[in-house]
């Protein structure tokens, strides 16, 4: 099967995406440690280097233009120190600035501490929340002059506030617009929070996690039948042509329309670090569709690089040159 999916990563150099959501700067804070406070029992973190990453939708373009595509970022940053490092960063990727909207609200940072490989702590800096009337507006703008350029549209909610119920209503409303118009489709590829589900419906794919799953579809996922209850629960509940359901260790399970559900197995060796692997699933799965694959062949790519990802420590990506070596049989070191 894996040399069958080959053929399409070539193709991730000819795609154009458009990623919606949540925008993050991750902050690492890399040290060691070898005694603990004397002022409170916590340990005490020498610090040997920070580094400021793509988090959140942000990290969906990473992914994207890591594995060899193109992509523009639409959301929301803080006119402050983070938003033009955050700039800087895309720049640095050679990726758009143009989609983004620079809001009253401050810039999401997340940040952790990692010592030994191990996360020690993690504080955020973010304000959440509806934004502005002004600053939904700038947003449909640019969906509203842009959509036709892209491919599709992937839609990064983290629950901060950016992806409302009127932003997605104008976003697929002006997907249907533009489809009629070029007769070409745009699928909408959305990984979920499960807060206020019913903003989703419509999408064309949607990629719970397994926790997510249960709470959206109301059912304890146990056994192989609720796991085939609760996608084709979701799948009706949002109107929506296929779930894909990202289960960790377990893998992969897709439900695409007139299908009968397919387990995907996990392709990682070794797990270091989960951090950021949604992000790599669903750059991945949307690329694959812009590329022509089906939802199963982009599924089971989605799914090799997630493997290659979690073997990594941090906010990750994973190249194109991975991708094929593991779908080659062969690993980089």
């Amino acid at each position: 099967m894996n040399d069958g999916l080959v053929k399409y990563v070539p193709k991730f150099a000819g795609t154009r995406i458009l990623v919606i959501g949540d925008i993050i700067v991750d902050h690492f804070i890399w040290g060691t440690v070898s005694r603990i406070s004397p002022e409170a029992p916590v340990p005490v973190v020498n610090v040997t280097r920070e580094e400021m990453l793509l988090g959140g939708g942000a990290n969906v373009l990473h992914n994207i233009y890591s594995l060899g595509g193109t992509a523009t970022l639409c959301g929301i940053v803080g006119q402050d120190e983070m938003g033009g490092r955050l700039r800087q960063l895309l720049a640095e990727l050679g990726a758009s600035c143009r989609g983004l909207v620079t809001g009253k609200r401050p810039t999401t940072v997340k940040t952790r501490v990692v010592a030994h490989g191990q996360q020690v702590v993690r504080f955020d800096r973010e304000q959440v929340g509806v934004p502005s009337e002004q600053t939904i507006d700038a947003m449909f703008d640019f969906i509203d002059r842009n959509l036709g350029d892209f491919d599709v549209v992937i839609v990064s909610d983290y629950y901060k506030g950016v992806i409302s119920q009127a932003l997605m209503s104008h976003l697929l409303q002006r997907v249907r617009e533009v489809e009629q118009e070029s007769g070409r489709k745009i699928p909408v590829v959305v990984d979920p929070k499960p807060d206020q589900p019913s903003r989703f419906v419509g999408a064309t794919i949607i990629t719970p996690n397994h926790l997510e799953a249960e709470k959206m579809s109301g059912l304890q996922i146990v056994s192989d039948q609720d796991l085939i209850q609760a996608a084709e629960i979701l799948r009706d509940k949002f109107s929506c042509e296929a779930v894909l359901i990202t289960r960790g260790e377990a893998g992969m399970a897709l439900l695409a329309a007139g299908q009968d559900i397919v387990t995907i197995p996990t392709m990682a060796r070794e797990v270091f670090d989960v951090t950021g692997a949604g992000d790599t699933v669903i750059a991945t799965l949307a690329l694959g569709l812009a590329a022509g694959a089906t939802f199963f062949e982009a599924a089971t790519l989605a799914n090799v690089a997630a493997g290659i990802v979690v073997g990594k420590i941090g906010t990750a990506t994973v190249s194109g040159e991975e991708l094929l070596a593991e779908l080659h049989g062969e690993h980089l070191s």
